[in-house]
């Protein structure tokens, strides 16, 4: 047998909370927000987001910037100067060589038979000529045979220096000091007199010849110092001075010729194409914006700043570039923020966005929410 049990009063009670719950829910449907909320509503412009960097000042370089290739400072076709059998090739490709080493060894009798026998033809002239200066003393010789053993003395002395000389050449030797960059001979090769087998190149110091336009001339001065890259050796920079610039314009091609020198004891090697900028000026303190902040749209230099939360397009009056900055002399001031990324979608006036700014703003509202579920705790508990 069940029984129900009845308690007077609570039922008018749950009642009365429904129906104020229900008062209150079409109160807020029908409010402010709720408008706000329709299909159709004024909505503000959307913010562009863009990447931003400071104007700050630092030092920048004037700098004059063309291509050339590495040359050494001298160079050497090393040629036989006799003809032979080479007997001996003493050296290799790659391998450094001092002025007057041995390279090759000719095979040398043909030459050394030919010295030796104009020195027996020497002796034999210088008895015949002692002897007729006895005789020439006891007048049983006449002065002209006198002269004539004399002349044929001296010839046959030159002879024989000639013999030397063409023995000697059987030794090849270097004409300059550096290394050896092609060898075009084999051991038992027959080489002919004035034929190629060497090929030398003085690696001590590097040359780049570039060829200015004469607007430069009164810029640069030999000891200005030169900034080098190569393809071959991405990341590194190499510094040298301009060595020599001449005094004269090509009337032809309107320009002058500049010969910047590198130390060659580096991993800089000579037939290296080169990049090059010959710093003539320099400023310690000079109000600077990234090369990439500037806008490309074929008008004057100008920039995007960010200012009250808008694009403001500047035009700027610039001064020296130095590889990825550009010197300002007039728009900005230091600390100004302007655009690098995202300034194509940009006009005067167009809302931005600064990306660098959104860890901050996710924190404020990281902390927001942090302190909205502590007051419904709060709220909760009361």
């Amino acid at each position: 047998m069940s029984t129900n049990y009845a308690f007077p009063g609570r039922r008018p009670v749950l009642a009365t909370a429904v129906l104020s719950a229900s008062l209150l829910l079409a109160a807020c449907g029908n409010g402010p927000g709720d408008a706000q909320a329709k299909p159709g509503g004024d909505k503000g412009p959307e913010a562009i987001p863009v990447e931003v960097e400071q104007v700050a000042r630092r030092a920048i370089a004037a700098s004059y910037g063309n291509t050339a290739t590495l040359e050494p400072r001298a160079e050497s076709q090393v040629v036989a100067k006799t003809s032979g059998v080479a007997l001996e090739v003493l050296v290799e490709e790659g391998q450094p060589v001092r002025a007057g080493q041995v390279l090759v060894r000719l095979d040398p009798d043909r030459a050394r038979l030919q010295a030796a026998q104009s020195a027996a033809q020497v002796r034999k002239l210088e008895a015949n000529f002692q002897r007729a200066q006895q005789l020439e003393a006891q007048q049983m010789v006449s002065a002209n045979d006198l002269d004539q053993l004399r002349y044929d003395l001296e010839n046959a002395r030159a002879v024989n220096r000639l013999a030397n000389l063409e023995l000697s050449y059987s030794n090849v030797l270097a004409p300059i000091s550096g290394v050896i960059a092609s060898r075009d001979i084999k051991p038992g090769n027959f080489v002919q007199i004035n034929s190629p087998i060497f090929r030398i190149v003085d690696t001590a110091r590097l040359e780049a010849t570039l060829n200015v336009p004469e607007r430069e001339i009164a810029k640069l001065r030999p000891g200005q110092a030169v900034d080098l890259t190569v393809d071959a050796l991405p990341g590194k920079r190499f510094t040298g001075t301009v060595d020599r610039v001449a005094p004269v314009v090509d009337t032809g091609s309107g320009t002058f010729r500049v010969v910047a020198g590198f130390d060659g004891n580096s991993d800089l090697q000579a037939g290296m194409f080169s990049r090059l900028a010959i710093r003539y000026d320099q400023r310690e303190n000079a109000l600077v914006v990234p090369r990439r902040a500037l806008l490309e749209d074929g008008g004057e230099p100008a920039v995007f700043a960010v200012r009250d939360g808008k694009a403001a397009r500047v035009p700027l009056q610039l001064g020296y570039s130095d590889g990825g900055w550009v010197e300002v002399r007039q728009g900005l001031s230091e600390g100004d923020a302007v655009v690098v990324a995202g300034k194509a979608a940009l006009r005067e006036g167009t809302a931005v966005q600064v990306l660098d700014e959104a860890p901050a703003a996710k924190a404020g509202a990281t902390d927001d929410a942090k302190a909205e579920t502590a007051g419904a705790g709060e709220r909760a508990a009361d």
